[in-house]
């Protein structure tokens, strides 16, 4: 079960690898005419409401975006006709259980209809449908058919298979979906009704996630819409609903946590490391804290000390929540669509649900001082082993040349022996830091040796066959090089 989560979370990554665009082309468009989402169509600038309306192309079609990557990561080997099958259940789904279809069945008129069939376009359903795809595809896309039919055989069964059992699943959905709609709306309703703390409690429950590549399913729930609350498509207003003041609150503190206390707490663990292995430590950290303030993406630090000292992790996520409810509690509204990091605040300064977005400034310098002084105080008064203060001194590669000449062919087969070999890998994947690989034998695995690589910051194992390689924001060379040599 963990495994199929840790995919998913895996497989949502795909989709939202498409907000970064959409946050440069709303942003842009913000900053060229604020008003440009105003009910006065007649004085908005042409350029400004063509930007930002190509920006809510994206973030309107989530959904549908959902159903194709889900489907495309949950598949056994990324083949398109897996996307196809998530879009035949995708279209399906939306069109038989969407308000009109719905009152003809019940015979009633549309204004009659549950108003769960109102939100069936949202991202949940694109997960699920995506799900039906990828299941279809992994069940069937080798089967055979008598000569006959053998021009339906393989892979192009695949969406008929889909849409018979798509049609179960939405007659399922039919009596189940305001059931669980409902659901969803009262967790978000819950967690809203609970203000700043709900915030807070998000924030923390989101960083104590990411081990388990989990945290991807919860920030649905508040950043889409799923539970009715849609943090993001109401900051940037392509979602109407936006309250100035409260819309923003599950994105505001990210900004805080993810320019300055990230690469505070790197520098606090540069601090510390032992001094003849500062030289090994300064590149791994240098690059993190450069990733995390301008792009928001945190996890090359964070996975450097994950499973090295977990009790600092805690307190890391705790800090998090903490600063996230504060923000929450302040008069501050700043947003994203990809990531917290600078270049997604400063394009959200002119978006319809900003607040006093310069403050993040000093806010983020007081969280960077706590995550400092904390972090600090917290490896030397427990002589935590944070990298460069490590006893077993092969656990950092002491060369790392691979990073700095980009040398990722070398670094691939370094990995590839150390993961045991060709024969070994059974799946090998990959997310936008993570490689995710499937072994025969997870025994034979030499961390040290793939360590030694140059390139990996973190290990996990969170499956008796399953193995997760930290790389950073250039996986995707080192899993085509793997690739190359598989």
């Amino acid at each position: 079960m963990m495994k199929a989560m840790q995919r998913l979370g895996k497989s949502l990554m795909l989709p939202v690898a498409c907000l970064p665009v959409a946050a440069i082309l709303m942003g842009i468009g913000y900053w060229i005419d604020p008003a440009v989402m105003s009910a006065n169509t007649n004085n908005v600038n042409v350029i400004a409401a063509f930007l930002v309306k190509a920006g809510d192309a994206i973030i309107a079609n989530m959904g549908i975006l959902f159903a194709l990557g889900v489907a495309i990561g949950m598949s056994n080997d990324g083949e398109g006709t897996s996307a196809l099958a998530g879009l035949v259940s995708w279209l399906m789904v939306t069109k038989l259980l969407k308000p009109a279809t719905v009152s003809m069945f019940l015979k009633i008129a549309v204004t009659e209809v549950n108003p769960a069939f109102d939100k069936i376009e949202n991202q949940f359903i694109g997960i699920i449908c995506g799900l039906i795809g990828a299941f279809c595809y992994n069940k069937f896309k080798n089967t055979k058919l008598p000569d006959a039919l053998s021009f339906f055989s393989g892979k192009r069964c695949v969406a008929i298979v889909t849409a018979g059992i798509t049609t179960v699943v939405t007659l399922i959905l039919f009596f189940i979906w305001p059931i669980v709609y409902g659901w969803l709306i009262s967790f978000g309703e819950f967690i809203l009704g609970l203000g700043p703390i709900g915030a807070g409690i998000y924030g923390f429950l989101n960083r104590l996630l990411i081990p388990l590549g989990l945290h991807h399913a919860l920030n649905s729930v508040f950043w889409f819409d799923i539970a009715g609350i849609n943090d993001i498509g109401k900051f940037w207003g392509t979602i109407e609903g936006g309250v100035l003041g409260q819309t923003g609150m599950y994105l505001t503190g990210f900004f805080p946590v993810m320019m300055f206390g990230i690469p505070a707490a790197a520098l606090a663990m540069y601090h510390t490391a032992k001094k003849e292995r500062k030289k090994v430590v300064k590149g791994l950290f240098g690059s993190g804290m450069l990733s995390a303030f301008f792009t928001g993406i945190t996890e090359p630090v964070e996975f450097s000390f994950m499973f090295l000292a977990p009790g600092l992790y805690f307190v890391h996520s705790l800090l998090s929540g903490i600063t996230i409810g504060i923000c929450a509690a302040l008069p501050v509204r700043s947003g994203f669509n990809f990531s917290a990091g600078f270049v997604d605040w400063f394009l959200s300064f002119k978006a319809p649900m900003a607040e006093n977005p310069l403050m993040i400034i000093p806010i983020g310098l007081a969280v960077g001082v706590v995550y400092y002084v904390v972090f600090r105080f917290t490896i030397l008064k427990f002589n935590l082993q944070t990298p460069g203060r490590e006893n077993n001194y092969t656990s950092i590669n002491e060369t790392s040349s691979s990073i700095g000449s980009g040398d990722y062919d070398s670094a691939a087969s370094v990995i590839l022996e150390g993961l045991g070999g060709k024969d070994n890998i059974v799946i090998l994947d990959n997310c936008i830091t993570r490689l995710r690989i499937e072994v025969k034998d997870l025994s034979i695995i030499d961390d040290d040796k793939i360590k030694s690589s140059g390139i990996v910051s973190g290990i996990i194992r969170p499956g008796k066959n399953s193995i997760q390689i930290v790389v950073g924001t250039k996986v995707q060379f080192a899993a085509d090089a793997i690739k190359q040599h598989l």
